[in-house]
């Protein structure tokens, strides 16, 4: 799996379509608001220790690999009037006991993945797990709980198919989700992959319907893909049995401008998040489309308004201590990190 992401941009023609509130109220606080608030210092975190926990891949594991400062791993988020509340893994373990769950997306979503797993692991360090991995599945089953945690690879939601003329990205074809009818819990994602040109474009074509063309607006795109998507769990998912979340949209820190820096800064040296509840540059206009497509969706979809939190922490890249030699890299995520608070938000809207 390609980890270069690089940088993002979106061009958008058409207007921003409307963004609906996602306000979470735990234990009926209508003041509550889990995704606005601010970074406090809080000494009893982390959460779980990467050296003990034996599912952090190398790209995440900024301390092995010679980050010299560790107070990106203090910070606790604090929403508006609430508090998060912590990750009982114990707590989780014996309410999912026989479940199946399932994280589908790209390899930000194997960042959640990979916390998700250190934190569970974290609570319960010797129970006995069995670990199974290929190309496009990574599956761990905790034995004592029978409980199975995978994550599938998937950059787009929607299909690469290999045709006469090469490879076409199938905008409106989900043949994968045969792949995903049998989890209890499912948690999509997909969004850094629309911007990638170039080599790293697993595609050569994107066909729509029965147009086939050589490239079209990403964004355009990139909303046909999510109402296959919204369409495929529409008709596939009993909510009596599964539960459903979109991951939401993860930012990357490449260009300091965005944040009241100079052009040329980046997440490289940052050490300390963003004071306050705001990010200067505003919010990343695919949220909108997100946002709408969950909204005409008749099956209940819980969306994990992670994006502004994730603006917050320019600090919490692995930058260039991710033991694979990327320069510097600002999209993924230290682990443990900004993802355990992504789980923290996934426990408190299950529980």
């Amino acid at each position: 799996m390609g980890f270069g992401l690089g940088y993002f941009h979106f061009a958008l023609p058409f207007a921003l379509l409307l963004a609906l509130p996602t306000r979470s109220i735990p234990n009926g606080n209508a003041d509550c608001d889990l995704y606005n608030g601010r970074w406090v210092y809080d000494e009893t975190y982390p959460m779980y220790d990467a050296r003990t926990c034996p599912f952090v891949r190398r790209e995440f594991d900024c301390q092995k690999y010679g980050r010299p400062d560790n107070m990106y791993l203090k910070y606790r988020w604090q929403p508006n009037g609430c508090d998060l509340p912590r990750f009982d893994g114990r707590n989780f373990m014996r309410r999912w006991i026989r479940k199946k769950i399932l994280f589908v997306g790209d390899s930000l979503t194997l960042n959640q993945y990979e916390s998700f797993l250190c934190m569970l692991h974290a609570a319960v360090p010797y129970a006995r797990f069995n670990f199974t991995k290929t190309d496009t599945l990574t599956t761990v089953r905790f034995q004592d709980y029978k409980l199975t945690v995978t994550y599938y690879l998937s950059h787009y939601l929607v299909d690469i198919v290999g045709q006469k003329i090469g490879r076409v990205l199938e905008l409106d074809s989900m043949q994968s989700g045969r792949f995903w009818l049998d989890a209890h819990l499912l948690i999509f994602n997909t969004y850094h992959w629309w911007s990638t040109r170039g080599a790293s474009q697993p595609w050569d074509y994107v066909q729509d319907g029965d147009q086939i063309m050589k490239d079209m607006n990403r964004t355009l795109a990139m909303s046909k893909a999510l109402v296959t998507w919204a369409n495929w769990v529409d008709l596939n998912v009993n909510p009596a049995i599964t539960k459903v979340f979109f991951q939401g949209l993860s930012p990357s820190h490449y260009h300091g401008e965005n944040w009241g820096e100079s052009p040329q800064r980046t997440c490289s040296g940052q050490t300390k998040p963003l004071d306050g509840s705001r990010y200067p540059a505003g919010p990343l206009p695919e949220q909108a489309v997100v946002k709408n497509v969950l909204s005409s969706m008749s099956k209940p979809v819980s969306l994990l308004d992670i994006t502004l939190l994730s603006q917050l922490r320019i600090d919490a890249h692995p930058s260039k201590y991710n033991g694979v030699k990327f320069p510097n890299d600002c999209s993924h995520w230290c682990l443990p990190g900004l993802p355990d608070t992504w789980n923290q938000l996934l426990y408190a809207s299950l529980i």
